[in-house]
């Protein structure tokens, strides 16, 4: 089963051009896509749907999307009619297995005095897999402030952690009718997958924070309910697998770093088979990652189409 990851910046590519459609080409086939960095109605990228965009590009997968910045885009008449619009920015996940429920978890914000901060949020998605249920989790964090993306870190692992525990977003064995009718309550699975654009390098301390303090004889010292870095796990050492052209600033040379990953939780530590870095992309600032782990299939339903964005 092939994962991708990309932050598309807003499908605005290395040449300057806005192309959603390339960036369809250049994730391919995947059945399972985590997209940071999805624009609705803004003026810079021609006040698009990127959204619709990107579902009309893989009409063969479900999706739900989950805005951290959502605005007023309402266009009103000389009539006062309004047309309701949201200026929003932030994360989709689309699957060819069906999406069984979603949360969109926003992340703690620093108010920045110089520099931009945006509000940054981690989409969830219970994903219809076997041999057991999926959650994924398309993951944008802040870029500007190493502290903020600690406090993001601890939110986003106390949620991982937590909500196995919370049941799915409805639950109960005693529901009544209006729940139950359509079916049991959804499932919330153990075993999760974290990808997005973590804004970070591996030489962080907020990388310690995912994967454990490296220990000098026996490595990354992670713990039983934490996260594996599957970059690592498929080979891949720490320092290579780069996504990302850091701009010159300052005295500071442009550098190639790896700020993208995915990382997962221990129960799916013998299904990662391999990983890659999508290094021929020109879709946007960054390169797609590439993760595909073995032992699992779709579970097929052929219904009534759904999505849902936040």
């Amino acid at each position: 089963m092939l994962f991708c990851s990309y932050n598309i910046q807003y499908a605005i590519g290395k040449d300057g051009r806005v192309d959603i459609r390339r960036i369809a080409a250049e994730i391919g086939d995947a059945e399972i896509i985590c997209l940071q960095e999805v624009e609705r109605y803004f003026p810079e990228t021609g006040d698009a749907d990127q959204v619709a965009g990107i579902a009309e590009c893989f009409p063969k997968h479900h999706w739900v999307y989950g805005p951290g910045v959502d605005m007023d885009a309402d266009i009103v008449d000389t009539e006062g009619t309004v047309t309701h619009r949201r200026r929003q920015f932030g994360n989709m996940l689309l699957s060819k297995t069906p999406i069984l429920s979603a949360r969109n978890h926003l992340l703690p914000k620093h108010g920045l005095i110089q520099g931009l901060a945006l509000q940054r949020s981690a989409l969830e998605g219970v994903i219809a897999v076997k041999p057991f249920p999926l959650r994924v989790y398309s993951v944008h964090l802040g870029h500007a402030a190493a502290d903020e993306r600690a406090r993001q870190i601890a939110e986003l692992l106390a949620i991982v952690r937590a909500v196995p525990g919370e049941g799915g977003v409805w639950s109960g064995l005693g529901a009544g009718k209006h729940w139950s009718q359509t079916g049991k309550p959804p499932p919330m699975p153990k075993a999760a997958i974290l990808m997005g654009d973590f804004n970070l390098t591996p030489k962080d301390a907020e990388y310690d924070f995912l994967v454990g303090r490296r220990e000098l004889a026996y490595g990354r010292a992670s713990t039983m309910d934490g996260l594996f870095d599957c970059w690592t796990r498929s080979g891949g050492g720490e320092l290579d697998g780069d996504t990302f052209l850091r701009p010159a600033r300052g005295e500071r040379p442009e550098a190639w770093d790896r700020i993208d990953y995915a990382f997962a939780t221990i129960e799916l530590w013998h299904h990662v088979k391999s990983m890659r870095v999508g290094l021929d992309a020109v879709g946007s600032d960054h390169q797609p990652i590439f993760l595909e782990l073995e032992h699992f299939r779709f579970i097929l339903m052929h219904s009534r189409r759904r999505q849902r964005s936040f």
